[in-house]
């Protein structure tokens, strides 16, 4: 009998009740495909790199800047979903500049020697993709008093609103679900600019998945975004399409990190 692989798509969890029910969906259309190993429940990993790390790992949601460092060589790329959200075009998404209310207006370069949170250095659109916005502004290696890991972009957000950070940029799709699912979380707040764009978060499995299955898993999720029975949960997740890319798409994580670097600016500071 075929070991139980792990499913998880941990990225945007302010409507877990939508993600459940578009599972029940995913479920059904990876046993059609002849995906091996089907999990019956949705993994809710805690330890995130070692979820993506394991090697059996049957489908999973990441971000472009692990993808493209840490996790290089170590999973496949699947494909990516693509969101109706401000700031989306295709499967390419911004980060938003968020700020208080009463800075309203204010542009980045406005918020030199003020606070930033960042959800964690590994990030690609709390971190490296602020890191790329700010290099050109910083002076010495620098351009913020202080900066500060949160572990999440709810928490950024809220170090935001709660006045312990000024700054934070949070990725497109989180933001338009917090306003859509947690309003209470984002009142009082305002976004001032937004990143350059860059590939959303990658759909990856595990190295050892076969290649007939890595093309099972892409015609699962094709199946997904066109089922009549997955359209609610769907919408509510902001999700209208999913596509296969080649792995050299992510390329724009590493030049913005490229590019700060050459500027003097290896870090958020």
């Amino acid at each position: 009998m075929k070991a139980m692989r792990s499913v998880a798509l941990p990225m945007y969890l302010s409507n877990r009740a939508a993600l459940l029910s578009l599972w029940e969906v995913l479920h059904r259309r990876l046993l059609d495909a002849g995906c091996q190993g089907v999990p019956d429940s949705l993994e809710w990993p805690q330890d995130y790199p070692a979820h993506w790390r394991d090697p059996h790992l049957l489908l999973s949601q990441t971000c472009g800047y692990p993808l493209t460092h840490t996790l290089a060589g170590a999973v496949q790329l699947v494909g990516a979903f693509s969101y109706r959200a401000a700031g989306c075009k295709g499967i390419f998404c911004r980060s938003q500049l968020v700020a208080r209310a009463e800075h309203a207006g204010r542009g980045l370069a406005d918020f030199r020697g003020m606070r930033a949170a960042f959800n964690s250095d590994d990030s690609q659109s709390g971190y490296n993709a602020l890191r790329a916005a700010v290099a050109p502004l910083a002076l010495h290696g620098r351009f913020f008093c202080e900066v500060m890991a949160t572990g999440g972009h709810a928490a950024s957000v809220a170090a935001v609103q709660q006045g312990r950070a000024d700054l934070a940029a949070v990725d497109c799709v989180t933001w338009a679900g917090l306003q859509r699912d947690m309003p209470q979380a984002v009142a009082g707040l305002c976004t001032v600019g937004q990143t350059s764009a860059y590939p959303g978060l990658p759909l990856v499995t595990g190295r050892s998945t076969p290649a007939t299955e890595l093309l099972a898993l892409q015609a699962a999720l094709v199946a997904l975004v066109h089922d009549r029975e997955a359209a609610e949960p769907l919408a509510a997740l902001g999700i209208h399409g999913f596509q296969t890319l080649p792995l050299d798409t992510y390329q724009v994580c590493i030049d913005m990190r490229l590019q700060a670097q050459a500027l003097g600016y290896p870090e958020l500071a």
